[in-house]
Parts: C-alpha cells; structure tokens; sequence
C-alpha cells in the first residue's frame, strides 16, 4: 500500500513542485512523514530550474559539493499534506478494487469446467449478469439458450466457460448451451460417472431441444445407459427438469461405427447401411414411415447423430420393396398380355386390379372386365372366352 500512496503521489507531486529531476516520495513508515526528493546536478548559473541547482545553494546541503555533482534536494511543496491525504484515498481505493480482481482472479481461474451457481442481477443488453455471492459472472447471448426467458431474481446454475483476466479486470464467462454443462450435470448427479465406472465418450447438443450422449463402462457387470437414467428414471429427470425439459438420448458407445450409428438413430428402425470410408459418411435406408422419425424435427436426429458418431449421415426412403412388387407386376402382366388378346397395359391393370393370373380371371364375370378396362361389351366376352377356353387354361 506504501507503494501504490508513493507512486500516486509521485505523480501528483511533477505538477506541483518546482524541480523535479529524477523526483522521488520517501514515506517514513513510523511518523507518516512524507517528503519530495529531487535529484539536482550542480551547475555555476542555473538555467534550467527544473533539472539544476546553483553552487551556493548546493553547499549549504553538502559543503564539499563542486559543479557536475548531483545532489539530492528536499523540494516538498507547502500544500503537500492535502495533496499527499486526497492522492493517498484514492490511491488505497485503488488498490483495494485491484486486490480484490488479484481475488476474483485467483479463486476463478482454476474453476473454469465446473458449475456454479447465481442469481440473475442486471442485463447488459443481450447479456445475463450473474450474482455468485461477491462476484459476478456474465453470461453472454452466444452462450443463452434461445428458448429460455430470464428475469431479474432468477436463480441459475451455470458452466463456467473461461477466466480471463482483460484489461478490465478478470471476467468470469458462463454459460448454459455449453454441451459440457451436460456432461457436468451427468457427472454430479450419476456417481458411477463420477468415480470412472462409466465413461461418457461424446455430446452432440442443440441447446433447448435435444441432446445425444453416449456412454461405455469397461466393466461388463455395469449397464452405461441403465446407470444414466436410474431408478424409473429418477436421473435423468432431474437433468431434464434443470434443462427446462430438453429432450436427453442417451446412447450406448460402440468402437463399430454400424452398430453406434444404429443405437444412435434409435427408435427409428433402419434397413440398410452403406458405408463410405473414404469420405466416411453412410447412406442410411428406412422404410417411407420411419424416414420423418430417422431424420427427426428440422433434420435434428440426422444432424446430431453425424455430430456424436464423426460420419456424414444420409438418410432416404428404401425402394427395395417397391422395386421387388413392381418387378412381380410386370411379370404377372407380361403373362396375361402373352395369354389373352389385351395389351400389355391392360395387362398391368388387371393385376393392380387382383387378377395376377389365369386362374383368378375365371371367377371374373364379363361386366367385371368391362368395369375394370373400360371396354366395350364385346371386347369383354372376347377376353372372357380367351380365359375360358381349355388350350388357354392348360
């Protein structure tokens, strides 16, 4: 503190005294005394006042002093002692709010990777102040979750993101849309987590909606998932409720890409994979009524699987199936089309129709093919009869 009063005078003292070459405070620690020190060089005529000293005055302070030497003057002015208390106060303010960003400082910079907790003070335009008791934290909009309200009194737990200590002071930045806030929550509230057991091996998070976790225990004794969500659920609910029930999946890890992507893309049921280990993406095949399911709201289960599993993920409508059946239609048609006087494409519509062979058209009447190819009735009995006849049924 001496030192912070000696340099916060020092520098009101250059305004105010009259010479004040290499000017120095000396503060006596046990009278308080405070005095000015100039260090003056010996000159035979001064012309510079502030710098020099003339011979006489010199050696009434140091009798054996000649010109060139350098002597130290007291040159204190008279009004020094209120100027020495106002600099003085202000100094010790000072250096109190200092030592106290040297505290905040110090007690923060180790702690950046863990949760606290505050109450909202103030806003700063799109920021959230935090209260964490003597300090304060600022959460800034990047790290807000968009569909989340804040009001002053509201009290927040928060991941501290970094410390830095700017030319403003330290700053604690927090957040809430980090995906290691999940990752802290789960390692509080799931002890297995906590003492190694489970191991988390990666986050996929879009703050607000939904966040993908996958998990791995080396002991085989241990359920990774069973031990995350806990009895009936009770912890992941409680991750939930503190997430403003953003939607939690938690995923076993797998070392094979196939079965992690097939856990992760869970409840949707998938067909088929094809990997490209080239540009390590996977084109994905599922049924038409499991394609909304697998790709999720706005693309989110697709985007947040490619984010947890490293691959690029493609997903689309498998046409196997469909494929198959209209392969199976052609065959039925082009049989009919060879065995009766239609053509191919009324063929085709008799078997979309139910009638895929010969032996299904007998139990058709004539008005039936009438209805069903939209011939006249005499077209009609020609088909009729072409079924009917014995050659043909042979």
């Amino acid at each position: 503190m001496l030192e912070a009063v000696s340099n916060a005078l020092l520098s009101a003292s250059k305004k105010s005294v009259s010479a004040s070459r290499e000017l120095r405070i000396d503060i006596n620690p046990k009278t308080g005394e405070i005095r000015a020190l100039a260090s003056l060089i010996v000159a035979e005529k001064v012309t510079n006042p502030q710098d020099e000293i003339s011979i006489n005055a010199a050696r009434k302070i140091k009798p054996d002093t000649n010109v060139g030497d350098v002597v130290e003057v007291e040159v204190t002015p008279k009004n020094f002692g209120r100027i020495a208390a106002q600099t003085a106060k202000q100094a010790m303010m000072q250096r109190i709010r200092q030592v106290e960003k040297e505290m905040i400082y110090e007690e923060f910079k180790d702690r950046a990777g863990e949760i606290v907790s505050g109450t909202v003070r103030r806003f700063d335009r799109s920021d959230v102040i935090l209260d964490l008791g003597k300090f304060e934290a600022i959460m800034p909009q990047r790290e807000r979750v968009v569909v989340e309200d804040y009001n002053v009194g509201d009290r927040l737990r928060a991941y501290v993101v970094a410390v830095d200590n700017g030319l403003r002071g330290p700053e604690i930045i927090v957040s809430r849309s980090h995906p290691n806030f999940v990752r802290r929550l789960f390692e509080l509230e799931v002890s297995e987590i906590a003492d190694g057991t489970v191991e988390i091996r990666g986050i996929a998070r879009e703050a607000g909606y939904r966040t993908k976790i996958a998990v791995w225990s080396a002991n085989e004794k241990v359920d990774p998932v069973g031990a995350c969500v806990g009895m009936r659920g009770s912890r992941v609910k409680n991750i939930v409720r503190e997430l403003n029930n953003e939607k939690v999946d938690i995923i076993r890890w797998s070392s094979d890409p196939k079965d992690f992507i097939l856990e992760a893309l869970k409840p949707a049921k998938i067909k088929n994979l094809t990997f490209d280990t080239e540009k390590k993406s996977v084109t994905i095949a599922v049924d038409e009524d499991q394609l909304s399911l697998a790709i999720g709201k706005k693309g989110q289960n697709a985007r947040l699987t490619s984010r947890l599993t490293g691959w690029e993920i493609n997903i689309q409508k498998d046409t196997s199936a469909t494929t198959a059946v209209e392969q199976k239609v052609a065959q039925a048609a082009q049989a009919l089309s060879g065995a009766l006087p239609i053509t191919e494409e009324q063929a085709t519509t008799l078997v979309k129709s139910g009638f895929t062979n010969l032996e299904g058209l007998r139990d058709a009447d004539v008005q039936d093919l009438v209805d069903i190819l939209g011939v006249d009735q005499a077209k009609a009995r020609e088909i009729h009869e072409a079924v009917r006849q014995p050659e043909t049924a042979q």
